[in-house]
């Protein structure tokens, strides 16, 4: 079973194209699947737009009814994942944003790969010539410095990639460590280089795979600024 985890707030204009994107994806892939999107207490009308795939997807909505942030929804949906799998040591967990900034076609090959014996597989996003905006560049350009501060899984090299597949069982390690405790205290990209942190301990193999990142397809203006990312690259520092 492949589980696909989608946190989500206000993305209404491209929610349900991604959903039926996942759906043409995984009609050729045949693989049993099942998709979790996590509406984070939108006030537009995301919820309105995804409750009509429940129709044609194997598709569970959760919802929170106050805002949690990215960091939560997403560790809420892991849980979730976790919670439903039979078999943690041959199931999969994909990951990916509801903005369609990360490309559904990667599924395929994330898959692939945790079939083939990899614990972890990151799709390294791959700019399509759309501008990088300059928050993420930012961010970029100080990783360096915090993979010499956090344990991560050896030979990745772009930590920030929201886009990955993990082993459920990798995943569900890591909650055991935790003692039931929040894995994500942070959101966006310092949310995803924590989860990395939680799983490193647990990871044996580790891959990568190219992957389109789509900045033209994000419909809303990026919540990411530089001013908020320096703020949460410094608490990241100082936090260890």
């Amino acid at each position: 079973m492949i589980y696909i985890c989608i946190p989500a707030h206000n993305e209404e204009r491209t929610a349900g194209v991604l959903l039926w994107k996942i759906r043409q994806v995984m009609s050729e892939f045949r693989r049993d699947y099942e998709v979790l999107l996590l509406d984070d207490a939108s006030t537009d009308r995301t919820f309105e737009v995804v409750a009509p795939y429940a129709q044609v997807l194997p598709l569970t909505i959760l919802r929170n009814e106050t805002r949690r942030g990215h960091g939560a929804s997403l560790e809420r949906l892991l849980r979730e994942a976790v919670a439903r799998c039979a078999y943690p040591r041959r199931d999969a967990i994909v990951t990916l944003q509801a903005d369609f900034t990360d490309e559904p076609l990667a599924i395929p090959g994330l898959v692939k790969r945790i079939e083939g014996g990899a614990d972890l597989v990151v799709a390294t996003q791959q700019p399509n010539g759309a501008p990088v905006p300059l928050a993420i560049r930012w961010v970029r350009r100080g990783l360096p410095w915090l993979g010499r501060k956090y344990e991560l899984p050896e030979g990745l090299s772009d930590p920030i990639s929201g886009l990955r597949a993990y082993r459920v069982g990798l995943v569900k390690r890591a909650f055991r460590d935790r003692d039931d405790k929040p894995l994500l205290k942070r959101d966006g990209w310092a949310a995803s280089l924590e989860l990395l942190s939680a799983v490193a301990p647990h990871t044996k193999r580790v891959e990568e795979t190219k992957s389109e990142v789509r900045y033209d397809r994000q419909a809303r203006s990026s919540r990411l600024s530089v001013w908020r990312a320096a703020r949460v690259y410094i608490g990241l520092l100082r936090q260890r």
